[in-house]
């Protein structure tokens, strides 16, 4: 067996090494989600659901967090000029802190676990269909409210 020439593992050592112009995304992203996930944290112990019914707290956490999400980004992509950073920091970290669709899986196990799978079909069906729809109807509104202010 040979051994791969030399030239070929620096030149992809070099390659990765380009990764610290990223840095400052990655950090944003991280501190974001930080914050995010503390506020959902936050969320589940201000109202907690009960264990064999509806979660109801992580529902509305997932709903709200998508309708912030459709309001940013019809904000940033079409109305405001912002800093590099402020995408990659609310909209990745904060907002992907926030909203929980891996507690939304435990959740539909936890249900079905637990010998309620009618409860557990309605969250599965009702979760991203509320989720769409809120964003759909936040990015909708949004641009209204700028067409509005235009005129």
């Amino acid at each position: 067996m040979t051994a791969p020439e030399s030239g070929t593992l620096r030149g992809a050592a070099r390659r990765r090494s380009a990764a610290p112009g990223q840095l400052p995304a990655v950090a944003a992203v991280a501190v974001g989600g930080g914050l995010g996930a503390a506020a959902r944290y936050g969320a589940s112990l201000r109202w907690p659901s009960a264990a064999d019914g509806f979660p109801w707290t992580t529902f509305c956490v997932n709903v709200v967090g998508s309708a912030v999400i459709g309001v940013f980004l019809v904000l940033i992509t079409e109305a405001l000029t912002v800093h590099r950073l402020v995408r990659p920091f609310f909209g990745t970290g904060v907002l992907g802190g926030f909203t929980t669709f891996s507690t939304y899986a435990v959740d539909l196990q936890r249900l079905f676990d637990t010998g309620h799978p009618g409860t557990a079909l309605a969250y599965l069906a009702a979760t991203p269909l509320a989720a769409l729809t809120a964003v759909w109807l936040a990015a909708t509104a949004t641009r209204r409210v700028l067409i509005r202010r235009r005129r």
